[in-house]
């Protein structure tokens, strides 16, 4: 058993010269029944754009507070302690800025052994503990509660979760432990493995009392009131607080093990087994079944610092920077007052891609709308699936009535296309090929306003040559969504030599107001996704068609760690649109891109590939095995070649994209592939990964990022 009384601190309390302290005060609070609670508040000071973080000067802050009341417990003054935040936020856990610079395996154990020592005395202070959970409760914040004996969460509160997976690391201040001792085990699975990986899933207030993780929930206006009253409840026994999974509840001989088996089963098939932070989360939970919470406590002390000294965690911190920091503000965005203000969206097209651009607009923007198309047949079912998908976020209470109705009313479908008169922004959603766009666009051009900014969504197209016979040929930017769009957070926004500043600055206003990140491209093939999509793609054809079984493909590309296999991918998109985009590569690029006329066949057909139940493609269907007879050659390729063709040529087409100006810098690389397809955290998006495989130094002799993005322990 760990003693953390008698452990020195100090390496990681020299740490400090950065951190925003939180503070931790406490102040007496006269009960009801006349029971004193000592309330202590964390508040770092800043305002909610700044939350509250635990950096090693905070918690030993924090430590030294929760001696002193309970003294003032064993003394007989007080007769609980409660402990919450300032306005919206209790914390957001650790300050990850800190956990970086730790600089050796011995100072990360430190700061999760810190952790356990400041937030165990919550269940150790002789009198029972309160939780508040007012506002914003993230990894170190939410273990504040857990720690605690009892927890009351604000129905307001932004967000509650165990993020730390999707990070690189694991719960290390006793989440791991306490919370499928506290809610089951497949619940705690659901909050520590599964939501991290969904896109970094938090939970509502409402969810976390649902699971149990709080035993109490109250409105906003009066919570601390509420919350004051209540533990007033429980201290004198009015209140009986009832928990279904109670320790001598939770089934533990067949269903742990069993729900253990299943998610690991689920996780090699979803994200193969190069993350490291989800299977080591994955052994804590199975052996929080058993033995003593300092044991427990013990176990996170030494995972967590074997996972922050390593490779992936370096990689997911600089992914975190970047889309914490850099994707708030997009480098090259002109000064947001040159944006023209828009009041009115039109949306050439009213087919499926258009119809979820004009939702987003409208759901975001809440301005007009209008989509058209050529007959209105085509417009009245795009009419109507907008109209049916606002429906649905009604039932599901994300929109009341009123609102509901209003964005209704706002979107307007028709064949006139005189009704583009008074847009400010138009953009096409139509048939992928120059001439339709440029038919398109010349036909609207007459009708719009001077000064109407027009949007492309191309994806591989050149929008120069797309705006090529505008009379306004300045007013055209590109604005490229990723599918699904409600979801994908990237936006690419393409410039061309003619595009105006006020044409940029309305589309990167547009894009934020959007609720999307955006990043500046150069008009080139591919612009930066698809670009490198259309490489990761082809060198799997390639190996395919040299001879190599499909299933064996996918599993060579299991290093990079992609949240997809390339025909998993391929079969996403779509095959007469991957198809087309390794045409558009090809034609641009023949020495560096692969594309096959087999391609377009496979594409024809309804059903191209096989999968497993996790959503794996184990082959292609007897339709495609026919199709591709011919094509395939009888020279397969080994695991180790394929993936150092796929390295060497992601490494160097990104140098070429640096050298020839397509995005400001690398970071925007790894920002758009992060952001627009989903590439792993622990990758860093690309570059640190290559950095890391050799295949940066391998093709042009350095590396992207010097020194190389590793961990403390490389």
């Amino acid at each position: 058993m760990t003693n953390y009384e008698s452990i020195d601190f100090s390496p990681i309390q020299a740490l400090t010269g950065d951190e925003v302290i939180t503070r931790s005060t406490a102040r007496d609070i006269t009960l009801p029944s006349g029971k004193v609670l000592a309330l202590i508040t964390l508040d770092n000071g800043r305002d909610h754009t700044r939350p509250n973080t635990l950096g090693p000067a905070t918690m030993t802050a924090l430590g030294e507070t929760l001696d002193a009341v309970k003294a003032r417990a064993a003394a007989g003054e007080i007769q609980a302690v409660g402990i919450t935040g300032k306005q919206y936020i209790l914390a957001a856990g650790a300050d990850l800025s800190d956990i970086t610079k730790v600089g050796s395996r011995e100072n990360a154990k430190l700061v999760a052994q810190l952790g356990h020592h400041v937030l165990g005395k919550l269940s150790d202070l002789g009198v029972p503990s309160f939780a508040f959970v007012n506002g914003l409760a993230l990894g170190g914040g939410l273990e504040i509660a857990l720690n605690s004996t009892y927890r009351t969460v604000d129905a307001s509160a932004a967000a509650i979760a165990l993020p730390e997976v999707f990070l690189g690391i694991i719960p290390g201040w006793g989440g791991a432990y306490l919370l499928p001792n506290l809610i089951g085990i497949e619940n705690a699975l659901e909050v520590v493995i599964s939501n991290p990986l969904k896109q970094n899933r938090m939970l509502k207030p409402q969810q976390a009392f649902d699971l149990g993780i709080v035993d109490a929930i109250f409105p906003a206006a009066n919570y601390l009131e509420n919350s004051l009253r209540w533990a007033d409840g429980v201290l004198s026994g009015k209140t009986k607080v009832e928990r279904k999974n109670e320790p001598g509840k939770i089934e533990r001989l067949t269903k742990w093990p069993i729900a253990i088996k299943m998610a690991r089963g689920m996780l090699e098939s979803k994200i193969g087994t190069v993350p490291k932070s989800p299977y080591v989360a994955l052994d804590l939970l199975d052996k929080a079944r058993s033995g003593t919470k300092a044991e427990g406590f013990a176990r996170e002390d030494e995972a967590l610092a074997d996972l922050v000294v390593g490779d992936q965690f370096a990689a997911s911190m600089y992914a975190f920077d970047l889309v914490q920091k850099r994707a708030k503000r997009p480098v090259g965005a002109p000064d947001k007052a040159l944006a023209k203000k828009v009041t009115k969206v039109g949306i050439i097209g009213a087919g499926l891609m258009a119809s979820q651009f004009a939702l987003l607009f409208v759901r975001r923007l809440q301005v007009p709308v209008l989509i058209t198309d050529l007959d209105q047949a085509r417009v009245d079912k795009g009419v109507a699936y907008i109209h049916d998908e606002i429906g649905k976020l009604e039932a599901k209470g994300r929109l009341d009535a009123d609102s509901a109705n209003k964005l209704r009313g706002l979107v307007t479908g028709t064949t006139d296309k005189s009704l583009y008169a008074d847009c400010d922004f138009v953009i096409e959603a139509v048939f992928e090929e120059v001439g339709v766009k440029q038919a398109v666009f010349g036909e609207i051009e007459r009708i719009i306003a001077e000064d109407t900014i027009l949007a492309t969504n191309t994806s591989s197209l050149s929008v120069e040559e797309i705006g090529a016979k505008l009379a306004h040929p300045e007013r055209l930017v590109g604005f490229h969504f990723f599918n699904p769009v409600a979801v994908m957070p990237l936006i690419e926004i393409v410039k061309t030599e003619h595009t105006s500043e006020a044409a940029l600055s309305t589309a990167f206003v547009v894009a934020k107001g959007l609720g999307k990140n955006a990043v500046l491209t150069a008009d080139a093939p591919g612009f930066v996704v698809n670009r490198l999509l259309a490489k990761v793609m082809g060198e799997a054809a390639r190996a395919v068609y040299e001879g190599t079984p499909v299933a064996d493909v996918e599993k060579a590309f299991g290093p990079l760690g992609l949240p997809m296999g390339p025909f998993q991918l391929i079969d996403l998109v779509g095959w007469k649109v991957a198809a087309h985009v390794q045409d558009t590569m090809v034609r641009a690029f023949p020495d560096r891109f692969y594309a096959n006329d087999n391609f377009h066949k496979l594409a024809e057909l309804p059903e191209v590939v096989e999968k497993d139940k996790g959503g794996r493609v184990t082959g292609f269907t007897k339709a495609a095995e026919k199709v591709s007879k011919d094509a395939i050659g009888t020279t397969p390729a080994s695991a180790e070649t394929i993936l150092q063709r796929v390295q060497d040529g992601l490494a160097q087409e990104i140098k070429i994209m640096l050298d020839e100006g397509v995005v400001p810098e690398v970071e925007d690389i790894d920002l758009c592939l992060i952001l627009g397809a989903g590439w792993p955290f622990i990758d860093g998006g690309a570059t640190p990964y290559l950095d890391r495989e050799g295949a940066s130094e391998r093709v042009f002799g350095d590396t992207f990022h010097n020194p190389p993005i590793r961990g403390i322990g490389a």
